[in-house]
């Protein structure tokens, strides 16, 4: 927070507010500090989690939180930001690194066979959608391990990102995201904070944009329409990810919080953590819970929040563009639906 931020709270605390005309003006003097390319999302209580028939049972209950005031970006961190974070620190993303096959046996059954070292080479994973429907249960039949894919690269070594340099940028694990938002001075955002965030201030509201149905959002935000995964009617223009700031923003001027690319938060995933948080009265900005825990996936102990759903998601699979929708994700596992962006 600006010194210029805090002391206008200050003036607040010991003063008040004495009438809309200074209540106005101290909003504005607010808004005019705000970092180019930032919104102020200002303190406030609401009600996380889910809030309609759709919600998984890891959104639930739906529970009474309150967050202070903060600065959120615009928009999702872009190639052309990360190319500079690149360039300045020289930073290397988990992605383009080999695999240690001794961290990743900790996350599988033990006694896994060791892989083969061609396996172990660095990549990430490239969705490949299939040619006719398949169970949806099976992530394994739309998901490829492809060796040389990174943020550089896509969709695999041939691909390159010379015309989306204002496209998220992808197969960014937690570490990679955590790295650039220090480098900015930044961090990544609690659940809570994103949660808000996306609403637009508005505690009813089911998607970023409101309460359209996804039928009727096509021109509102990137996501799958039509028969996932074998066929996308691409009514909203786009296939694979968009330029930021290809759909309207919402009510706090913020852009692709539903569909695009999945961000992550700063909150350690488990999926009963909302039940965990059954009978606290108040909440005040949440971190989540201290450890991981999924049952789904045991022997990951290091998962993390991630929010807003991705260029992949429609109702019949994940419905990740709703505000309360939350999956977990491997700290260290990247893909070309996953990006992120800062608060402060």
């Amino acid at each position: 927070m600006t010194r210029a931020i805090f002391c206008s709270f200050l003036i607040i605390f010991y003063y008040g507010c004495k009438s809309e005309k200074q209540s106005s003006e101290h909003l504005a003097a607010q808004l005019s500090d705000t970092p180019k390319g930032m919104s102020f999302i200002p303190e406030a209580t609401f009600h996380q989690g889910g809030k309609s028939d759709e919600a998984n049972l890891n959104e639930l209950p739906r529970h009474k939180v309150k967050v202070s005031s903060f600065l959120i970006d615009n928009t999702e961190v872009t190639n052309n930001q990360f190319e500079e974070f690149v360039m300045a620190t020289d930073y290397i993303t988990v992605a383009e690194k080999e695999i240690d096959w001794e961290e990743l046996k900790e996350q599988l059954p033990p006694g896994t066979q060791p892989l083969a070292d061609s396996l172990l080479q660095p990549g990430s994973l490239v969705f490949k959608k299939t040619n006719t429907p398949v169970d949806l249960r099976r992530y394994d039949l739309w998901w490829e391990w492809t060796s040389g894919a990174d943020w550089r690269h896509p969709l695999g070594p041939e691909s390159d990102i010379a015309d989306k340099m204002n496209h998220p940028v992808v197969h960014i694990a937690f570490e990679d995201a955590k790295a650039y938002c220090q480098w900015k001075t930044k961090r990544l955002p609690t659940e809570a904070e994103w949660e808000w965030a996306a609403t637009g201030g508005e505690d009813k509201h089911k998607y970023p944009w409101g309460n359209s149905q996804t039928s009727e959002a096509y021109k509102l935000a990137n996501f799958w329409q039509g028969l996932f995964p074998y066929k996308n009617t691409v009514q909203d223009g786009y296939e694979g990810t968009a330029p930021v700031k290809s759909y309207p923003a919402n009510n706090y001027g913020l852009y692709d919080m539903g569909g695009n690319v999945w961000e992550w938060c700063s909150d350690h995933y488990s999926v009963k953590y909302y039940k965990e948080l059954s009978g606290k009265t108040h909440l005040e900005n949440p971190k989540g819970p201290l450890a991981s825990r999924d049952e789904n996936d045991p022997y990951n102990k290091n998962s993390f929040v991630i929010k807003g759903g991705s260029f992949l998601c429609n109702d019949d699979y994940c419905s990740g563009y709703r505000v309360a929708r939350r999956l977990g994700k491997d700290a260290d596992s990247g893909s070309n639906h996953t990006g992120f962006r800062c608060v402060m």
